[in-house]
Formats: structure tokens, sequence, C-alpha cells
């Protein structure tokens, strides 16, 4: 990711400035989440695209010279350890080299599993508030 390009606002501005092969792989992610989760909403935070769910974030996504970062949360990188052990990440994140396939079946799995992390926290959030009596 050039961090020299001007700010974006927007997930298909931030799209744009890269080679249509990368722009390829952005759009499959971004494809993939809005099908798992339909109401995610969509903007920019840490200088990349952001899907949040629930009022959470549920992943970050980028592209950099020679690998697609994604950024499934801690949570999300615990929880596939075993198999995102063939890549390079950190905690909360995992680097897909440009000259792979995406693993689009496991970058699924990942979405989905947040996507019930997030369902979950926002409802124990809500049966923790007081209720007004009427």
């Amino acid at each position: 990711m050039d961090t020299n390009h001007p700010q974006f606002t927007t997930i298909d501005e931030y799209i744009a400035q890269f080679p249509p092969e990368i722009q390829d792989r952005l759009q499959q992610i971004r494809k993939l989440v809005h099908e798992i989760a339909p109401h995610a909403t969509e903007r920019i935070s840490y200088k990349m695209p952001t899907f949040e769910t629930d009022g959470k974030v549920l992943v970050h996504f980028a592209a950099f010279k020679k690998h697609i970062g994604f950024y499934p949360t801690p949570s999300g990188t615990e929880q596939f350890a075993e198999e995102l052990s063939q890549y390079q990440g950190g905690k909360g994140s995992v680097q897909f080299p440009l000259d792979q396939p995406l693993p689009l079946d496991l970058i699924r799995r990942m979405v989905l599993f947040r996507a019930e992390e997030n369902r979950r926290a926002a409802e124990a959030k809500a049966a923790k508030k007081p209720r007004k009596n009427p």
C-alpha cells in the first residue's frame, strides 16, 4: 500500500488505485464479505477498506507490493491458526501472497466466524441493557 497517495474516503477509491489484477483480488474479497454479511457497512479505517457489523469491525484488507493483507482481528486468526500457519502474519493479520490464488474458502470461513462473533457480542450487550418500564 502506497501511503503517499491522497486520503481515500471510499473503498471504490482505494481499489481504483491498483492495477487490474490487484483490483480483481480486492473485489473478490469485498464481494465475499457482502455475500456473507449483506448488512455490513463499508468505510476506510487505518487507510484500508474496513467492514463493520453490529457496530464492530468485521475485517479489514489492504493491497501491498507482494501480498494482500487480511485482518480478521486477533480472534479470527486464533480460530484458524492451523490453516493460517502456511502464511506470514501476526496477531490479527495474515498475508496472502500475490503469486498464489486467494484462499477464498478460508477467507469465507473467517468472515463467517467474525460475523457470528459480532452478532453474539451485540446480543450480549443488548441483554445487559436495563429495560425501561412504561
